[in-house]
């Protein structure tokens, strides 16, 4: 299944003209979800202004079609977080993925906007503060995710990421809800079909 948007690090001078390609594309029908989108103030912080504007428009065209937002949100989440209560409302879904975020900043996302946090490798990684941060949010907000090539999940971690990979994720996703694998498998799975609306594709 595919998806379409405009990533914000690809947002630059002629970011409408390259949003109008995407628009004709999300128009055949083809896509599942508009993104990834959504705010990078990481890399480079000069098309903030034009990355808010991306933001919105491809927001509403998520609400034109019918279809969910996977927002990117890498040192932005306050800056999302003032968009989405400018643009927000109950008929907007979606997910931040690969949630990096805070506690507080979880728990937002989910009972403000009642948006999927995407939980991907990082959770395996030694470090990661991410099992406490999401260990009191419902399963039924938390999908599983690779981010392939990137973040491959402990022990492969260093190595290219691969879709096969997802199994660690839902392992270690097991351990940190104190349930089994397959219980784990079995909600993310539903949780992904009824976000992106797969059973009816």
């Amino acid at each position: 299944f595919m998806a379409m948007g405009m990533h914000p690090t690809s947002v630059k001078e002629n970011f409408r003209e390259e949003l109008e390609i995407i628009h004709q594309e999300l128009s055949t029908g083809k896509y599942v979800a508009v993104g990834e989108m959504g705010i990078d103030l990481y890399w480079d912080k000069s098309f903030y202004e034009e990355q808010k504007e991306a933001f919105r428009i491809q927001a509403q065209w998520a609400l034109d079609f019918d279809l969910p937002l996977i927002i990117h949100s890498r040192k932005s989440f306050n800056e999302i977080f003032e968009l989405m209560n400018e643009i927000w409302t109950p008929k907007l879904r979606g997910v931040f993925h690969c949630f990096s975020g805070s506690q507080q900043q979880a728990q937002k996302i989910v009972k403000d906007y009642k948006f999927k946090l995407g939980i991907g490798g990082v959770l395996t990684f030694k470090n990661s503060k991410l099992s406490d941060t999401i260990k009191d949010i419902d399963t039924q907000f938390l999908i599983l995710e690779t981010d392939a090539p990137f973040l491959t999940p402990a022990p492969h971690r260093g190595k290219r990421n691969e879709s096969a990979y997802v199994a660690l994720v839902a392992q270690k996703l097991a351990e940190v809800k104190n349930c089994s694998v397959e219980e784990i498998a079995e909600i993310t799975t539903h949780n992904a079909n009824e976000l992106f609306n797969l059973e009816r594709n």
